[in-house]
């Protein structure tokens, strides 16, 4: 009968409980980077700033090389996604290749 009481307490309280709602709202403080990547979304067009060392394809099974002239500095390439840890997916003339981020920078056709 004793443990009748508990459980059916319990229940009772925790229907009684309102969810919380907690709001984060995570910011840069950085100034510098923060105008670049807003900018940067997918379809955005890019051009490269240095040449990577390595480059990885991003085909269904990627397969990481020397770069040995094939993406270099003023290749002009467009975004296609986002991965983890700032690298992206961008489709250059000869294929699509996961790049870090430091290596481009966003195309104004503006200018």
């Amino acid at each position: 009968m004793m443990a009748f009481s508990l459980s059916s307490t319990c229940t009772i309280a925790s229907m009684k409980k309102k969810p919380s709602l907690h709001i984060i709202k995570c910011e840069s403080s950085s100034q510098e980077e923060s105008p670049r990547k807003s900018k940067l979304a997918i379809g955005s067009p890019i051009i490269m700033i240095e040449a990577p060392k390595m480059i990885k394809t991003a085909a269904s099974v990627p397969c990481l090389r020397v770069n040995s002239g094939l993406v270099k500095a003023g290749d002009v390439g467009r975004i296609v996604s986002r991965k983890p840890m700032d690298v992206w997916a961008i489709r250059l003339s000869i294929g699509t290749y996961l790049i870090d981020a430091k290596y481009f920078k966003p195309l104004d056709l503006e200018q």
